[in-house]
């Protein structure tokens, strides 16, 4: 079994960089993608899809529309030499949007789905 850093950065109780299996890796790098503004990363100015600047938007079916096109996009483009999407959804419920990838990691061809929630603004 393979171990990779742990996002968000932090030390184990051995005093050592903390791991994690490739799996829980993986769903960190859709997570950074997804939450990270574009020109946030140095040297990688279109890294990102930037959901948290929709925080203060109003949700609304535009916003979860957006959000799913925004998601697609980056991850269609950053983390492709690992992972393949095979569908991203936006729900729209009450004050938050939860965006649901589904993914196939291409080394071992195994089927995934990672939940996150994007805080919003009231309807």
């Amino acid at each position: 079994m393979s171990s990779e850093l742990d996002f968000p950065y932090h030390f184990a109780d051995q005093g050592r960089t903390a791991t994690t299996s490739r799996s829980d890796h993986i769903r960190d790098l859709i997570e950074q993608v997804l939450f990270t503004m574009q020109g946030e990363r140095v040297m990688r100015p279109d890294f990102g899809a930037g959901l948290l600047a929709l925080v203060f938007e109003p949700n609304s079916v535009t916003l979860a529309a957006t959000t799913q096109m925004l998601a697609q996009a980056a991850l269609h483009q950053h983390p492709a030499h690992l992972i393949a999407v095979t569908s991203t959804e936006v729900i729209n419920d009450d004050a938050v949007l939860r965006v649901d990838i589904r993914y196939v990691v291409l080394a071992d061809r195994t089927s995934h789905v990672a939940s996150f929630a994007v805080p919003g603004g009231a309807a």
